[in-house]
């Protein structure tokens, strides 16, 4: 009999843990209330994340029932992320590629990448031809574009980051970036190692640009949520949510939340674009 009561326990166990992983919600009690609750994981991009903690902020406020997690670890692998499950929301700082489709995509806002160097570095402005011989490694000398007589510090994303991913294609073409460059794996380690070497250069979200380093005009163009809007600057990409199928649950309220009045109000807050 107490054999019968353990399997009938665990098969009743089993049941809820699969209704719980459900599309994109967890789902328990509190056990001090008895009150539902409902967890979700964002993860993925290092840029996208600063923004889905400071909505979240204002969310858990109207929302104390709906725990959010907030995790990073790269565009790449958000999107594998919601295509495998293990997060319900996968964030990226890049389109999607042709073998990621089958997702869901909701673009949350809209970002500049800032070309930054050192505050105390004289350069003002670059061309794009001129960042992509820099990041080529054709251009090796700050002179060349108007600078010091030093060397140039280039520092890159790590493969798989989407804000690489969105560089390349908009920068890059089909020149590679040199092996020779500096690789960081997060957007604040780049404004990090940047901001302690004089003759540093990388690339950031807009978001992320704070009085530590300085970015530059692109082509005599401001990297700004006016000139992202009007389209005058040039090196600009989407800010996704994923979900593995239209979201659903907790999933859903979140992301309802962040492209409401005042989630996109945030999302204007942190210095990024809103799509509303």
């Amino acid at each position: 009999m107490k054999k019968l009561v353990t399997i009938i326990l665990a098969g009743a166990l089993l049941l809820f843990l699969v209704a719980g992983c459900g599309n994109n919600t967890v789902t328990g009690s509190d056990p001090k209330t008895g009150t539902k609750t409902e967890e979700i994981t964002i993860a993925g991009s290092t840029s996208v994340q600063p923004i889905s903690e400071a909505i979240n902020e204002a969310f858990k406020e109207k929302n104390p029932n709906i725990k959010v997690y907030v995790q990073g670890g790269g565009s790449s692998a958000g999107i594998k992320a919601a295509q495998e499950g293990t997060a319900n929301i996968g964030s990226s700082s890049r389109e999607l590629k042709k073998e990621e489709a089958g997702l869901t995509e909701t673009v949350i806002c809209k970002d500049g990448i800032a070309i930054t160097v050192n505050t105390k570095n004289a350069v003002n402005d670059l061309s794009i031809e001129q960042i992509k011989k820099i990041y080529g490694g054709e251009i090796t000398n700050w002179k060349e574009v108007g600078g010091a007589d030093q060397k140039i510090n280039v520092v890159t994303r790590e493969v798989g980051s989407g804000t690489r991913t969105a560089f390349e294609e908009l920068v890059m073409g089909k020149q590679a970036i040199s092996d020779k460059s500096i690789v960081q794996n997060a957007t604040g380690s780049v404004r990090t190692a940047v901001a302690g070497d004089p003759n540093a250069i990388g690339y950031i979200s807009l978001a992320s640009i704070n009085e530590t380093v300085k970015a530059v005009t692109v082509e005599g163009v401001k990297v700004s949520t006016d000139n992202i809007i009007n389209g005058t600057y040039k090196i600009q990409r989407p800010f996704l949510y994923l979900t593995k199928g239209a979201p659903t649950g907790a999933s859903k309220t979140f992301i309802d939340f962040v492209m409401s009045t005042e989630g996109q109000s945030i999302i204007k807050q942190e210095g990024l674009v809103s799509v509303k």
